[in-house]
């Protein structure tokens, strides 16, 4: 059974479920996803901990933040959330995006303190190697912007607004970038222009880093500089596994992540 909760954070309710029996492990999905996505590991966990499964705001039940986040901002609602929650230290579990505020989280003081086991999953925050169609859309969007902005800003944003509605800026632009709107699209690009290398050397943790040989989203290189860049990490592979290792390989996925937590 899940019993699902809300928690406050400065007038922004975070949505939670809470299942198992153990140390408190906090656990984060990745952008565009949700805690729905991440329930079955918890219940395969359930036996040894007692997972704490968010909604990060803009995701699931919980709704979208008044303004736009940074990672910082995120961070400091998971900080809040433990702070609140825990009298112990916890342990966390997170994907893709959930391993950005983790990073950013561990590399704080707060986080030395009051994290101890870290197991990252398909973690998001490494600078990315870019193909030359990528630069190629870059600049021509950039292009595309460049004449508007000689214009007052009224007429400006107006102006830019139709352009984004475009089908040529459609097909420039990302596929969840334009699936988003207003307040999460900001988000989202606050998220991803921020590269978080700086922080590894800041993180004392023991952390795993779970990966899918197959994960297009954030290679096997991303994984390795995490690894190279945080002194007690150790990087896992998992075989015929992509994105969400741990959906595509349950079993194997789940008794690395006890042996881990448990030792």
């Amino acid at each position: 059974m899940t019993d699902t909760k809300n928690f406050n954070y400065k007038g922004q309710s975070i949505a939670f479920e809470q299942l198992g029996e153990g140390k408190p492990l906090v656990i984060l999905h990745g952008w565009g996803s949700s805690k729905r996505v991440m329930i079955p590991i918890a219940k395969q966990l359930a036996g040894i901990r007692t997972s704490y499964v968010l909604d990060l705001p803009g995701f699931g039940d919980s709704p979208e933040p008044s303004a736009s986040w940074s990672i910082d901002d995120y961070g400091d609602a998971v900080q809040e959330f433990i702070s609140n929650k825990f009298d112990e230290p916890v342990d966390v579990l997170v994907h893709s995006f959930g391993g950005r505020v983790i990073l950013k989280l561990c590399s704080r003081e707060f986080g030395k303190k009051h994290i101890q086991k870290v197991l990252i999953t398909g973690g998001a925050g490494m600078k990315p190697r870019r193909s030359l169609k990528f630069y190629y859309k870059k600049y021509l969007a950039k292009m595309l912007k460049a004449p508007f902005f000689i214009l007052p800003e009224e007429r400006r944003e107006k102006a830019l607004s139709k352009l984004r509605k475009t089908a040529l800026w459609k097909h420039l632009g990302s596929g969840e970038y334009n699936q988003l709107s207003g307040v999460m699209r900001e988000t989202f690009v606050k998220s991803v222009t921020e590269y978080l290398e700086p922080c590894l050397p800041q993180i004392p943790h023991d952390a795993l880093l779970l990966w899918g040989r197959n994960d297009d989203a954030t290679p096997i290189y991303q994984a390795e500089r995490m690894e190279k860049g945080i002194d007690n990490a150790a990087l896992v592979v998992i075989e015929d596994a992509g994105h969400y290792a741990f959906l595509d390989k349950p079993k194997q996925f789940t008794a690395i992540a006890e042996a881990f937590f448990k030792g």
